[in-house]
């Protein structure tokens, strides 16, 4: 499985971005992971193979995560967009039922990640 992210950028706060991740193979469940200098990968959004999301509680109400099954494609709409949401952006794909939005290491363990896309909010 091959993950590419695009879509990243900086923006000022308020502003609105849309990340995209074009997969190849079978992906299952995916998500949106970011990391920012220092800290932790932290999930931000997850949609399952049946389609259902959840989210971050720092990203709910602006951050929303869908899938376009027949082209395989995985998009973030990130809106109003603040400082704290800098980071570099992480899609990731696993071949596990449920969930991966705190399973890091299920990710890096049995599934698959992007190379990333820097998202720089001012």
């Amino acid at each position: 499985v091959q993950l590419v992210e695009s879509g990243g950028g900086s923006v000022q706060a308020g502003g609105s971005l849309r990340l995209s991740c074009a997969a190849s193979g079978n992906t299952y469940t995916m998500a949106w992971f970011r990391q920012a200098p220092g800290k932790e990968r932290e999930g931000v959004a997850a949609i399952d193979s049946d389609g259902r999301a959840s989210y971050a509680d720092s990203v709910k109400g602006r951050f929303t995560i869908s899938k376009e099954t027949a082209k395989n494609i995985l998009y973030l709409q990130m809106n109003n967009l603040q400082p704290e949401d800098t980071a570099m952006y992480y899609c990731a794909a696993a071949p596990v039922a449920g969930q991966i939005l705190h399973r890091v290491e299920v990710v890096t363990s049995l599934g698959f990640w992007g190379q990333g896309t820097q998202v720089t909010v001012s």
